[in-house]
């Protein structure tokens, strides 16, 4: 990826996004441009108008912490929002970012019996292991059955991204499907931000970006975030609509692995009905944890 340009339209974008009284900064009607100017952000840092202009134009290696959190206040970036410009800058002086080293086989990296060992002790709720690029790697017998609509039949590892975009069954999944792929692709481009150097993740945003219109459309918004807390809607097959919240946990042993576990408040209908999948799920006992043993599908445009 062209690192000058990624630090250009972030920046870019960001400052698009931040109107004068947002600022604090009078407005007035004669603006050419959304949002801020250069001139009012560089003031608004205490930096030089010149600086912040070879700030924008890419030229962002060398430029220290203390003027990234300015331009970071400046633009008001949330906390992802600031971690990727920091990363971003990492890529520039050629530093590892965020401190992860790169791994060249996720898939792997998430073989060891010990991982697949704790995902099958969690029989209530689903889990599963996904890399930076959205490759599920690892599932409970749950989280199989759960996403039987992603992992389906195919011939390569099941990919979440390529389900959100390239399969027509991620419409009837994902209820909230236009929020579903806003959250898809902001993740992915805080993890190219994170590495820029990952070809097999530059590889799925090229697949995607030539196939569908709307990831291109999204890409091109440089939106970042982490998926941390929250909740989330399914309409599953064979069980109907599931209001589930997630977690997001990092798999220290192997960086860049996630673990994600979904469940159901206790009581709801949604909690009744992800007891019924489970029990589902028991019926029809796997070898292993790994959907891409069982094949995925293979979307593809």
């Amino acid at each position: 990826m062209d690192k000058r340009g990624e630090v250009r339209e972030f920046l870019t974008s960001r400052r698009a996004k931040v109107t004068p009284e947002q600022a604090g900064i009078p407005g007035g009607s004669n603006r050419r441009v959304p949002g801020l100017r250069r001139t009012e952000v560089a003031i608004l840092a205490g930096v030089s108008v010149e600086y912040y202009a070879k700030l924008e134009r890419g030229r962002i290696a060398g430029a220290s912490a203390s003027v990234l959190d300015a331009i970071a206040r400046a633009l008001q970036l949330d906390d992802t929002e600031r971690t990727h410009l920091f990363d971003l800058a990492r890529a520039a002086d050629g530093v590892p970012a965020s401190g992860r080293p790169r791994r060249r086989s996720t898939r792997q990296n998430a073989s060891r019996p010990s991982l697949h060992w704790a995902l099958d002790a969690i029989t209530d709720a689903v889990a599963f292991v996904r890399d930076p690029r959205q490759d599920l790697l690892a599932t409970n017998a749950l989280g199989r059955r759960f996403y039987s609509p992603v992992i389906g039949g195919g011939g390569r590892t099941p990919n979440l991204a390529r389900f959100q975009f390239l399969d027509p069954a991620s419409r009837d999944f994902y209820p909230d499907w236009d929020l579903f792929a806003e959250m898809c692709v902001a993740i992915m481009r805080a993890e190219a931000g994170r590495d820029p150097h990952d070809r097999a993740l530059q590889d799925l945003v090229g697949e995607l970006s030539t196939c569908s219109e709307t990831f291109r459309t999204l890409w091109a918004a440089h939106d970042v975030r982490t998926h941390g807390t929250g909740t989330k809607r399914f309409i599953h097959p064979e069980v109907g609509e599931l209001v589930l919240a997630y977690e997001e946990l990092a798999v220290t042993a192997e960086p860049g692995l996630i673990l994600m576990i979904y469940t159901a408040e206790p009581g709801s209908p949604s909690a009744e009905r992800l007891r019924l999948l489970a029990s589902l799920a028991a019926e029809q006992p796997t070898d292993t944890g790994n959907p891409a043993a069982t094949t995925g599908h293979t979307p593809s445009c």
